[in-house]
């Protein structure tokens, strides 16, 4: 199981920094990532992470503002979000797969493990 959390309400420019623990079993050879879904829109990826930290990628429009880390002693992913704009407004879901290498495919069913959503208000 994943557990996120750490979102919140916050104004534009400000930041937040969201957790997920993993529990039942250890993270450290699974490639872990977040996705987001805004109201009313579908399910998008935003940030993913090798099973050793060494490889990381971002949707462009989280670029140079998100960044994803991990912490295998603590069996949990981070994602820290600077310069919030409200367009960030969503639900944030941290996710895991069994494949340790990043690669390029993102899609939805790729990801098999779901935490709950955590969600993050931004205000302009």
């Amino acid at each position: 199981q994943l557990q996120a959390s750490g979102g919140g309400f916050v104004q534009a420019g400000g930041s937040l920094r969201l957790s997920c623990v993993g529990s039942g079993r250890a993270l450290s050879n699974y490639r872990l990532g977040w996705f987001r879904q805004a109201p009313g829109k579908e399910r998008k990826f935003v940030a993913g992470i090798n099973w050793t930290g060494s490889s990381t990628d971002y949707d462009d429009v989280v670029k140079g503002r998100f960044t994803i880390s991990r912490d295998d002693a603590k069996n949990t992913v981070y994602l820290q979000m600077n310069n919030l704009k409200p367009e960030d407004t969503a639900v944030y879901f941290c996710v895991a797969d069994e494949r340790p290498i990043l690669g390029t495919n993102y899609a939805i069913l790729e990801w098999d493990t779901w935490g709950q959503g955590t969600l993050v208000t931004v205000s302009s």
